[in-house]
């Protein structure tokens, strides 16, 4: 499977209900992809620490520090730094992020209907 079609399928088994995601196997799929990162689209990475995100703390921020900055350029521009600072703050709106809630409402918007594009 390409990134993109395990991002989608990632998001068919979980979805958006964060409440209901194990955050311990979402914290192991990104140690593993740290671990063997499968080359095409950030896709996958980004949506493991997207979730990260939406079921996490602080205690999050140094795996997503590791997934943003330890793997490629690619995935560095995927992983949002917005994720990352609000964590450290506590999730409060701040002169460079916005709030928890607002975050997590754009990120179930630009997966809401994700389809993978087979062209990777």
């Amino acid at each position: 499977m390409t990134n993109e079609q395990r991002a989608e399928a990632l998001i068919r088994k979980y979805g958006f209900q964060f409440a209901s995601i194990p955050k311990d196997e979402i914290r192991n799929l990104i140690e593993k992809e740290i671990e063997d990162f499968q080359e095409g689209s950030s896709e996958y990475i980004r949506l493991l620490c997207g979730y990260l995100y939406c079921i996490g703390d602080i205690a999050d921020v140094p795996l997503l520090e590791r997934a943003k900055y330890g793997i490629n350029m690619d995935v560095g521009c995927m992983v949002d730094e917005e994720w990352i600072t609000s964590l450290k703050n506590g999730g409060i709106e701040g002169e460079f992020v916005n709030s928890k809630e607002i975050i997590i409402q754009k990120f179930v918007a630009y997966y809401n209907g994700f389809e993978a594009d087979d062209e990777w």
